[in-house]
């Protein structure tokens, strides 16, 4: 499918992403009201994209973020580089020695196991990337002199404080004018647009990026909460996947939306915790695309699927494959991330690839 992406040549990087990154504090298999040592990884919605495309799938890829200037700053950017994402975009900002001016994210997360869910508790008020304005970054200097394929952002960094908001807007529109094509993960978070004028603002801010996106991903519920679409004859409260009702939501974003050429989601049925059915669904060329189901998927780590999807379906775009095969990319990588820790993917193109050719789970020796 030709999304008009710009020539390789001509940019610098494959793809960026814009947002928030956290530090993420991992209790492991037990809770984090009773921890006593906790593993830390690096992750949110808007990276976990940009480091799979590169760490699974090998293309060229850099955060656009910024940290406050301290260790912690430094931590989280050594991490980035661990996974060998750019850090060159990177907006270093002045705090003090207790965070008054600014500061970086925490994110505790448990995973959850059986009856119990996964749990997540973040402590991101204030930080560097919430009070950066559109003049901390040269948008026209990253889009236009440097260059770049893909911009891939979303609704949780839209969501962090009003001078976010200013700044994606500013961001989407530089990158359109240079011809970037734009991904956005609705991702819609009650708690985190609770501060900031609620759904009627979660509305008003994701109608108008909305404008500007090429390929947008959501669940039933995000495109309800941000885009005020309902799924017809929803009846369940969100409990009981409509596919046929969120079918017809989705030819409905589309007729408001013309500029959409992608529209994408998981399909996930939560049995427990550990055990999930698992399948995808694009919208390309007035067709839909469905993964094959991944059924009473065993789940490790369930943080990071829905972003491991998307990378996958972005690596099937960027790289010339039909929505179908792209769809599959995306549904195999997001499955394959959730076998392991942390948000972000340990898969391998190769293991990708073996889970679309029927490839089982036998010993490799």
């Amino acid at each position: 499918m030709d999304l008009g992406l710009r020539p390789p040549g001509e940019c610098r990087f494959d793809a960026v992403s814009l947002g928030e990154i956290m530090l993420r504090l991992d209790p492991g298999e037990g809770r984090i009201r009773t921890a006593r040592s906790f593993r830390v990884w690096e992750g949110g919605g808007e990276y976990n994209v940009i480091r799979g495309l590169h760490k699974c799938f090998r293309m060229n890829t850099a955060v656009i973020t910024a940290f406050a200037d301290n260790e912690v700053g430094l931590l989280l950017e050594d991490l980035i580089s661990q996974g060998g994402v750019d850090t060159s975009l990177i907006r270093w900002m002045r705090t003090d020695g207790i965070g008054r001016i600014c500061r970086n994210g925490l994110n505790f997360t448990e995973r959850g196991f059986g009856i119990r869910g996964a749990l997540g508790c973040s402590d991101r008020s204030g930080t560097a990337i919430a009070k950066a304005l559109p003049d901390d970054f040269d948008f026209d200097y990253i889009f236009g002199e440097l260059g770049v394929r893909w911009l891939h952002t979303g609704g949780i960094y839209a969501a962090l404080s009003r001078q976010s908001q200013e700044t994606i807007l500013a961001a989407v529109k530089t990158a359109k004018k240079y011809g970037t094509v734009i991904s956005y993960d609705l991702n819609y978070r009650p708690s985190m647009w609770e501060a900031v004028g609620g759904q009627e603002k979660a509305r008003e801010v994701n109608r108008e990026l909305a404008r500007y996106v090429d390929v947008m991903i959501g669940n039933e519920e995000d495109f309800t909460a941000c885009l005020g679409l309902e799924v017809p004859g929803n009846d369940s409260g969100l409990r009981k996947l409509n596919l046929d009702g969120y079918k017809e939501m989705i030819r409905e974003a589309v007729r408001v939306y013309p500029n959409f050429q992608i529209v994408a989601t998981t399909l996930r049925q939560v049995k427990t915790a550990t055990v999930n059915d698992w399948s995808a669904i694009c919208w390309a060329d007035g067709n839909f695309y469905q993964s094959r189901p991944y059924k009473d998927l065993e789940i490790l780590d369930r943080v990071g699927g829905g972003d491991s999807f998307a990378s996958g379906l972005i690596y099937g775009l960027m790289t010339g494959q039909d929505p179908q095969k792209s769809v599959e990319y995306g549904a195999a990588h997001g499955a394959l991330a959730m076998t392991t820790p942390g948000d972000t993917s340990m898969a391998s193109l190769k293991e990708v690839e073996a889970i679309l050719s029927g490839a089982g789970a036998r010993v490799k020796r």
